[in-house]
């Protein structure tokens, strides 16, 4: 059977099991370290997929993935999955949950790259405006990227909004050019 689907079953299964113990935000919590960890610790992929490791100490390994006091129902989740023998699955699953948690209440992603760091203030005024644009809210992250001279550049969605010095001058260097 295909991955997506298995994982989007398990995480609806989660996300409504959730609902009912009111515990979508701190399942959502635990599913979003989860797949950071999964991310952050490549070798973490390798470990569960082993065979020779046994379900108890995949266990342990999965719960630390998922922070530091993951709920009752995480951790029922992930002993549901282990029992099935559907671990190499679970980067997927907390995926699909994520999606799944965004999507049922109207939560954005938004991105602000500049070329230096802006101030809370500056952060909170962006968000701000992607939240009126969306008429959602918005988990926003900031990046600071030299590279880009000055300016800024607003992601969220699908829309992108480029306002960068390097942009500007790499726009005016391909016009005389021609």
């Amino acid at each position: 059977m295909d991955i997506g689907v298995i994982s989007m079953r398990y995480a609806r299964a989660l996300l409504k099991s959730a609902a009912d113990n009111k515990l979508e935000a701190k399942v959502y919590q635990d599913m979003m370290t989860l797949a950071n960890s999964f991310i952050e610790v490549p070798a973490l992929r390798q470990t569960i997929d082993n065979p020779m490791l046994s379900k108890e100490k995949k266990e342990a390994l999965l719960v630390v993935a998922t922070g530091e006091v993951p709920s009752n129902l995480t951790k029922s989740f992930l002993q549901l999955v282990l029992k099935e023998d559907r671990e190499n699955m679970i980067q997927f699953m907390a995926n699909s949950y994520i999606t799944l948690y965004r999507k049922q209440n109207n939560i954005i992603r938004g991105k602000l790259t500049t070329a230096a760091k802006v101030s809370s203030e500056t952060e909170k005024k962006m968000r701000q405006l992607v939240e009126s644009k969306t008429n959602g809210i918005v988990e926003f992250e900031t990046e600071v990227n030299p590279g880009i001279v000055g300016g800024f550049i607003l992601e969220y969605d699908t829309f992108r909004m480029d306002a960068s010095v390097k942009s500007k001058l790499n726009t005016i260097l391909t016009q005389l050019k021609k």
